[in-house]
């Protein structure tokens, strides 16, 4: 048992090495100001993804409606996984794969963030949620594993962690999640 807490210790820490010596902390950093301006411009960021990442989709949106590490006013961010309601109607009326992209087409608009979740970087309601949002004007920051997927073709910036353990790239998404939010934060 001590060993395996060990190893994912140490793949954890491993990875999140990998990741600070990578182009991905550019990214990081891009994501930011591009989440920055738009926030900035009186637009707001929408988060999707399924299972874990949509937990982890809830979390960030969260972090910016309420606060992250300090005072500030409430930022505009919604998780489009958490009204049961609208999931199973449209999953019901037009199937799972538009869940995300019809709230898109309802709430999106010209200059807003569309932060996607999907450790293959290929599930179809994430990637149909950007079509519309890229249709709608909105910039897509995706959030991968190993490769990224189709979303490194379709995202202004997709950051693939390299990893092919779902576990392990969601830890460091959040991770990432959480320095975005103290980089919008801070200044």
């Amino acid at each position: 048992m001590k060993r395996i807490i060990f190893d994912r210790f140490t793949e954890h820490i491993t990875l999140a090495q990998q990741v600070a010596a990578s182009g991905i902390l550019e990214q990081v950093a891009a994501s930011a100001v591009i989440i920055k301006n738009a926030l900035k411009n009186g637009k707001k960021v929408l988060f999707c993804g399924n299972g874990g990442s949509a937990a982890d989709s809830q979390h960030l949106a969260a972090e910016f409606v309420g606060r992250f590490q300090k005072e500030r006013t409430g930022l505009p961010a919604i998780a489009l996984t958490v009204d049961t309601s609208i999931l199973t109607a449209v999953a019901n009326d037009y199937g799972y794969d538009t869940v995300f992209a019809r709230q898109i087409q309802a709430l999106g608009n010209d200059g807003d963030v569309l932060v996607g979740l999907s450790t293959s970087g290929n599930s179809k309601n994430v990637l149909a949620a950007i079509d519309v949002a890229k249709v709608k004007g909105m910039q897509c920051i995706g959030l991968t594993a190993q490769g990224g997927g189709k979303m490194t073709e379709v995202c202004d910036i997709c950051m693939a962690m390299p990893c092919s353990v779902t576990a392990r790239a969601q830890e460091i998404h959040i991770l990432i999640g959480h320095i975005l939010c103290e980089l919008v934060d801070g200044e």
